[in-house]
């Protein structure tokens, strides 16, 4: 995403320095002269290695476990499978930055890095209606949810993010006019406003439904409390580290993007960069703490992992089987 937020570059040479607060501009010169790399570019460059490292370990587990294909893995797999794209695209951003910088080329992986992140919310989006559809409609959803319902949830998710990929190269964009880039050129500012009023809703309706799930939860706990009394205080305790984990998981989410959504509506390429970075770094992070959350937590995906690493499995591990209500 370095990319989109320099104001121009160079196939000779690239030189970036921060003065009273800006990023002043490439200076071009005719002999080649080393680059300097921006540590901020060097970062980001580094965020995409290890969100790439750990959602190709989770893909991998999934995709060789066969026990693993409930809809809950396949939406699991989905989001590891954007924040990988995504991974690779902040990666492939920084060699596109210093060694190929062409006009073409940025609208490229201005497209990736687009589809990429804009799938990884919508996975995780879906994800949360899968887990309150597994509360409200605990009786009748694992007949309605089949396995090849979540694979055309999944088909509808990355058809909408390829096409908001592809509008960059389209002629979305602000190469014609400079005056119109937002804080991640080559988007422009309507564009990008659009796309962070679009998340601004998404976390909106995520926290609608978490809200949801709380109230279902503890619903069910007072009933279950009703029927066993001496249980009471043990599903009482469960219920609140349920949506104790909850809350941790919304603010993380809320943490990583919304200062970037926030951002995004206010701001424009003539605002200091070294503000963009600071939202554009923690964005990124929600890659790479999502497979923590919603992989590595789960007691299947740690089992399958401990097979592949040490052939074997700790006992305390439950084998009560996992639904998509756990958390």
């Amino acid at each position: 995403m370095s990319n989109q937020l320099q104001n121009t570059s160079s196939l000779n040479s690239v030189t970036l320095s921060f003065q009273d607060g800006r990023n002043s501009s490439p200076v071009q010169t005719s002999e080649l002269q080393p680059i300097v790399v921006n540590p901020w570019d060097i970062a980001l460059c580094m965020t995409g290695t290890l969100i790439s490292c750990e959602n190709a370990i989770v893909i991998a587990i999934i995709f060789y476990t066969p026990i693993l294909r409930a809809p809950m893995f396949i939406l699991i797999g989905s989001l590891a499978f954007a924040d990988l794209l995504a991974g690779l695209g902040l990666i492939l951003n920084f060699i596109f930055t210093y060694m190929i910088s062409t006009e073409f080329v940025n609208l490229i992986s201005a497209g990736l890095l687009i589809a990429a992140f804009s799938a990884s919310v919508l996975n995780i989006l879906a994800i949360t209606v899968d887990r309150y559809l597994s509360l409200y409609n605990a009786l009748t959803y694992h007949t309605e949810r089949t396995v090849t319902f979540t694979y055309v949830i999944v088909v509808l998710i990355w058809l909408v993010c390829v096409a908001l990929g592809v509008m960059p190269v389209l002629g979305w964009n602000c190469l014609q006019d400079e005056s119109t880039c937002s804080i991640c050129r080559p988007v422009t500012k309507n564009n990008a406003a659009l796309l962070a009023i679009t998340f601004l809703l998404i976390f909106a309706l995520m926290m609608q439904l978490y809200l949801q799930i709380c109230r279902i939860a503890f619903r069910h706990a007072q009933q279950i409390a009703v029927q066993h009394q001496f249980m009471a205080t043990s599903h009482a305790s469960s219920t609140t580290k349920g949506v104790s984990t909850l809350s941790v998981i919304l603010g993380i989410f809320a943490l990583c993007w919304i200062p970037f959504a926030m951002y995004s509506l206010v701001a424009d390429s003539r605002y200091p960069m070294v503000y963009t970075y600071v939202t554009v770094l923690p964005a990124t992070w929600s890659s790479v703490i999502n497979p923590i959350i919603y992989a590595f937590r789960n007691p299947d995906i740690q089992k399958s992992l401990w097979l592949a690493c040490c052939g074997c499995f700790p006992s305390s591990f439950s084998l009560r089987p996992r639904t998509s209500s756990d958390v």
